[in-house]
């Protein structure tokens, strides 16, 4: 791990950055030049007291999953991003795989897109960044580990999640996930990550296995649906699907299909994210909209 090299590239890392650019209000009283250390934290889901650390050359060595965080947080270009985790002593995340990072330019589509809920997702359906509009509207959907990454795998498994969705749109939702899957299987033959993920769902859940026989094929690209929020009730929204080239990750965007849903978003905002538990909408199969 190089300290001094670290520290001096997060420092000027943030300091590069405009307000702005990240969703962060540039008051008439800022001196600091960039982002100030506590908005880096914020950001970043850790303790001011260790992006101190960590810029002054006196933190301990950093998982791969903060520096993740901090790559985000810190709109990274993706050789930047390598070039993070090299300096903390850690090998850069595969371009492919469950542990690779959303693109730096689709973290800065999401910044772009203000109050325009959107979020950045595998073909696999893990959800690898959102906007705080998304945050507000799904919760936050980064957090999950082993299996539970993937919506599909949560759909499948656990009735809660199911249970969220309205009871109509349960059964074209599970068929979507599960012709989703099925393209993904194809695209990335011989995969263990993903024929690994087909077996145990194959194991563990009837429905999957009756839809996993019929074969569907089908990338999602547009749909309507409908998520139960918490606080504001049922909503409506659209969701368009962009896809990378390379069909890796997806940019899903989502916007309210009618005047009511519209008013209820503006309402969410004016509440906002106090005490919001963690995948507390439910839309598309999983406890967020993501996949």
């Amino acid at each position: 791990m190089q300290r001094d090299q670290l520290a001096d590239f997060l420092r000027r890392r943030r300091e590069a950055i405009r307000p702005a650019e990240v969703g962060v209000p540039d008051g008439p009283r800022r001196r600091t030049a960039g982002l100030r250390r506590e908005e880096v934290a914020m950001l970043a889901g850790m303790s001011v007291d260790y992006v101190v650390r960590l810029e002054q050359g006196r933190s301990s060595q950093p998982s791969s999953q903060l520096l993740g965080a901090l790559a985000r947080a810190l709109r990274l270009s993706d050789d930047e991003r390598d070039h993070l985790f090299h300096l903390a002593g850690h090998r850069p995340p595969p371009s492919d795989g469950p542990a690779r990072l959303a693109r730096a330019g689709l973290t800065r589509m999401l910044d772009l897109l203000g109050d325009t809920a959107a979020m950045v997702l595998s073909d696999l359906g893990e959800v690898l960044a959102q906007n705080r509009a998304a945050i507000l509207l799904t919760g936050d959907a980064t957090g999950f580990s082993g299996d539970r990454r993937y919506a599909v795998y949560r759909w499948f498994t656990d009735p809660a999640t199911r249970a969220a969705a309205v009871p109509e749109e349960r059964e074209h939702l599970a068929r979507a996930a599960v012709a989703d899957l099925r393209a993904a299987a194809g695209r990335r033959s011989g995969d263990p990550v993903v024929a690994g993920l087909v077996d145990r769902l194959r194991a563990e859940s009837d429905d999957f296995r009756r839809l996993w026989a019929e074969h569907e094929v089908a990338i999602r690209r547009a749909d309507r649906k409908t998520l139960t929020h918490p606080r504001v009730g049922r909503l409506l929204m659209d969701c368009e699907t962009l896809v990378t080239p390379d069909q890796r990750q997806q940019l899903l965007v989502l916007t309210p299909a009618d005047a009511e849903t519209r008013e209820r978003l503006e309402l969410l905002r004016v509440l906002g994210s106090q005490e919001f538990p963690t995948g507390a909408a439910t839309g598309r199969p999983g406890e967020s909209a993501g996949q």
